[in-house]
């Protein structure tokens, strides 16, 4: 176990950026406090707005254009694809040049791995997170944001074994899945199951209205709902390596932590920080 500890110790170093990772159905109108602090965090910097996940990316872009502008943001550009091939031409990098924010809409998270995996956009777009900038998302924009993500197993019955759905994600962080509209759409049970699949990583779900903000190897919890950490590291027996399919899952002694707003979870030692400090 010390072994995985000192990977995602660091995994995290390696990056000099934050991630502002949001449930979706961030409020829009009011104080607004998700698209403010990415509002603040971008400060006079530049932000470029991907709406490649979504089936109306015109209306979404012209959305939070009004959004940001009224928030502050000056510079503000959209990106968005049709096909994985306009990812892959070089004049669409210069789009990203000088940008400090990189804000993925929500929508279709395959739609997004699919269009821009493997692309000099996407390697951008990770260069500016390694070199300190923000990369922000919701809903599917939170999804894509681990190595691995979730892409189906809803339902409000007890979760099965055979009801994995996973792909990869784009691995803007390590040794995390992320799940999103978490308590709103009953999302216990997969995350326990992607959970208990892989012990070593550490699941995070994330209601609406609700985003993680993390940086190095902490995250602090903003917005009107709850974050949920399932860590499976003290797991005794689970049933998901030998019942069949059709079976209902099984898995003792996993933990789960419930973080409110402004509360903060270390990554490292997994372990809540000093609540509503940070």
């Amino acid at each position: 176990m010390k072994s995985i500890s000192k990977k995602r110790t660091l995994s995290q170093k390696r990056s000099r950026g934050t991630l502002i990772i949001i449930g979706g159905r961030e409020e829009k109108k009011g104080e607004m406090s998700i698209l403010r602090e990415i509002a603040e965090q971008t400060k006079d910097g530049k932000m470029v707005i991907v709406t490649v996940a979504s089936e109306v990316p015109e209306l979404v872009w012209a959305d939070y254009k009004r959004i940001f502008t009224a928030l502050g943001v000056k510079k503000i550009c959209h990106f968005s694809v049709d096909h994985h091939q306009e990812a892959l031409e070089v004049g669409k990098l210069r789009m990203f040049e000088n940008a400090k924010t990189v804000f993925f809409s929500g929508g279709d998270q395959v739609r997004l791995t699919s269009k821009l995996g493997g692309t000099p956009i996407f390697d951008r777009i990770m260069e500016i997170y390694h070199k300190g900038g923000v990369v922000a998302g919701t809903s599917a924009g939170a999804a894509i944001m681990g190595k691995t993500m979730l892409v189906g197993g809803e339902g409000g019955e007890s979760h099965k074994v055979g009801n994995w759905m996973m792909a990869p994600g784009l691995g803007f962080i390590e040794d995390l899945i992320i799940d999103q509209h978490f308590a709103q759409r009953g999302r216990i049970g997969r995350l326990l199951g992607a959970v208990a699949l892989n012990p070593g990583i550490l699941g995070i779900g994330i209601d609406e209205d609700t985003a993680i903000v993390v940086k190095g190897d902490h995250f602090k919890v903003i917005g009107a709902n709850a974050a949920y950490v399932v860590d499976g590291r003290y797991v005794t027996t689970t049933n998901v390596s030998e019942a069949a399919a059709n079976e209902t899952m099984s898995v003792h002694d996993i933990h789960l932590h419930i973080l409110a707003n402004r509360e903060s979870f270390n990554l490292a030692n997994r372990k809540i920080t000093d609540a509503k400090k940070t």
